[in-house]
C-alpha cells in the first residue's frame, strides 16, 4: 500500500476511505461479506499477470505450470467440499456462470427455463424478461404462496403444463430452507435438468447449516463471495446424478464456459477461490456458518418483536426480507436513511409489490458479514434496535403517487435525513460499536 500511495495517491486515498467506511458501518447486504486477508492477498498476487486460456494441462499459452496446479487445487477442494464429480472454477461471476449453463444445454428461442419470479425473490438470470435469459430463451416463472413460501403444488402444475428443459431452485431473496428433494421429483416428471443456484447459501451448505443439493440436482452453480466468504467469482459443479442423466454434461459445461463465453480465466481469482475453499473446510468455518444462521434468527425475532413484517415470517438462513408497508416506509427511503445511520442494506421488492423496482416496499438484510466480524446473538438485538430507531425517524414521508414528483421528493428527503440529529447520533453509536469488531 505504501507503493500505491506513491504511484497513485488518489486511488490510495479512496481505498483507505472505503476500508474506513466498511470498518465504521454494519454491512448487512445479504450478498456481501468480508473476505480474509489471505483471500485478498491472493487476489493481488503475480497470478494476475498470467494468461491461461483453456483448462489445466490443455492450455493455449505456455508458462502455466503453476497456474495449472492452482486451478487443480481449487477444483479438487470444491469437489471434496460439495461432494460433486466435476467442477469448473473459471466463470467470472454468477450471471456468466448461469449463462454458460443455459447455452450448454438449451437451444435459444426454443427451450424453456423455469425459475422463481424476480419480484418474489428469484434472480435476473433465472428467467427475467429484462435479462439475457428472458431474451434468448423462453421462460416461465413460479411464485410464492400467501405465506411467502414455495408452493410445490403450483410448481408441479406449472412444470407439467410448460415442460421446461431447466428448472432452477436457489434464490437471491428467499429466507427459507430449500427442499431440493421435492424439486428433484418435479424435474424428473418433466425430464428437466435441475439447477441449484446456491450462490447465497453455499457457505451454509459446506458449513452444515443448510441441506446440500448434491444428491438431488444435476448442476450446482454458486458465486464464491457471499456466505462462502471468498473472492468475487463463481463455480459450476456437475453431480453424479447429472452425469447419470447426461454423461457429456461436464464437457458441455466446460465448452460453454471456454471457448463459448469467456477467454482466459482470472488466475488470481481462481487461487483466491482455492484459499476460500481451504478456509471453508475447517471446523472454525462450520461454527461460523451456524452462527450466521443463529444470528439471522435472533435478528428476525427481535425485529418481529418490534413490529416488523418479514416475508415468510422469519428466516432459516442468513437472509431476512422485510416488508415495510405496515411501517408506512418505502424501501428506497429506508435503505438511504439506514445507510446514513451506518447500516448498509439494499432496497428490495416484496411479493405482489404494488411499488416499482426503484421504489420497492422492502429491504433485504443479512448476517454473514456481521458474523465474520465476530458479532453474535447479543449484538443482533442491538442492531435491530438501531434499525428500528432509524426507520421510526422516517415513517412520515409518504412517497408521491405521481412518478414525476418522486425525483424532487427524494432529493428533499435526502437533505432532511442528512440533517436528522437522531440518525447522526445512531451513526456515531454504531461507529463506536464497530471499533470492538475490526475487519479481517
Amino acid at each position: 500500500m505504501n507503493n500505491l500511495k506513491k504511484i497513485d495517491p488518489q486511488i490510495f486515498q479512496l481505498l483507505k476511505l472505503e476500508r474506513k467506511r466498511q470498518q465504521d458501518t454494519l454491512t448487512m447486504i445479504a450478498s456481501e461479506n468480508h473476505a480474509s486477508e489471505a483471500v485478498r492477498s491472493t487476489l493481488s498476487s503475480e497470478l494476475t499477470n498470467k494468461y491461461s486460456e483453456g483448462y489445466p494441462k490443455k492450455r493455449y499459452y505456455q508458462g502455466n505450470t503453476y497456474a495449472d496446479e492452482v486451478e487443480l487445487l481449487a477444483i479438487n477442494r470444491a469437489k471434496k467440499l460439495f461432494d460433486v464429480e466435476h467442477v469448473n472454477v473459471q466463470p467470472y461471476s454468477g450471471s456468466p456462470a448461469n449463462t454458460a449453463i443455459y447455452f450448454a444445454l438449451l437451444t435459444p428461442l426454443k427451450d424453456k427455463i423455469m425459475g422463481l419470479s424476480l419480484s418474489f425473490g428469484g434472480h435476473l438470470t433465472h428467467g427475467s424478461p429484462v435479462s439475457f435469459a428472458g431474451k434468448y430463451f423462453k421462460t416461465v416463472a413460479y411464485t410464492l404462496n400467501e405465506k411467502g413460501l414455495i408452493d410445490f403444488k403450483q410448481v408441479e402444475e406449472l412444470a407439467l403444463a410448460e415442460r421446461p428443459q431447466i428448472i432452477v431452485c436457489g434464490y437471491t431473496a428467499y429466507p427459507r430452507t430449500i427442499d431440493f428433494k421435492k424439486f428433484a421429483a418435479i424435474a424428473k416428471k418433466v425430464d428437466a435438468y435441475l439447477l441449484a443456484d446456491i450462490s447465497h447459501i453455499s457457505g451454509l451448505v459446506v458449513g452444515g447449516a443448510h441441506p446440500s443439493p448434491t444428491q438431488y440436482v444435476d448442476i450446482i452453480m454458486t458465486t464464491t463471495h457471499k456466505t462462502l466468504r471468498g473472492p468475487r467469482g463463481a463455480m459450476i459443479m456437475v453431480t453424479k446424478k447429472g452425469l447419470e442423466k447426461d454423461p457429456e454434461l461436464a464437457q458441455k459445461i466446460d465448452k460453454a464456459v471456454f471457448p463459448g463465453l469467456q477467454g482466459g480465466p482470472h488466475d488470481n481469482t481462481t487461487a483466491a477461490i482455492a484459499v476460500a475453499l481451504e478456509e471453508a473446510s475447517t471446523s472454525a468455518f462450520k461454527k461460523y456458518a451456524q452462527q450466521v444462521v443463529d444470528n439471522a434468527k435472533a435478528l428476525a425475532e427481535e425485529l418481529s418483536r418490534l413490529g416488523y413484517e418479514m416475508i415468510s415470517g422469519g428466516t432459516d438462513n442468513h437472509l431476512i426480507a422485510l416488508n415495510l408497508t405496515n411501517k408506512n416506509v418505502n424501501g428506497a427511503l429506508a435503505s438511504y436513511a439506514l445507510e446514513k445511520a451506518g447500516i448498509i442494506t439494499n432496497k428490495n421488492s416484496v411479493p405482489n409489490d404494488p411499488m416499482p423496482p426503484f421504489y420497492p416496499s422492502g429491504v433485504r438484510i443479512g448476517t454473514a458479514a456481521l458474523t465474520t466480524r465476530g458479532m453474535k446473538i447479543r449484538e443482533m438485538k442491538k442492531v435491530a434496535n438501531w434499525m428500528d430507531r432509524t426507520i421510526t425517524q422516517i415513517n412520515n414521508y409518504p412517497l408521491p403517487e405521481k412518478k414525476e414528483d418522486r425525483g424532487a421528493f427524494f432529493k428533499d428527503f435526502k437533505e432532511k435525513v442528512n440533517k436528522n440529529k437522531e440518525i447522526k447520533k445512531i451513526a456515531e453509536e454504531i461507529k463506536t460499536f464497530c471499533k470492538e469488531y475490526p475487519l479481517p
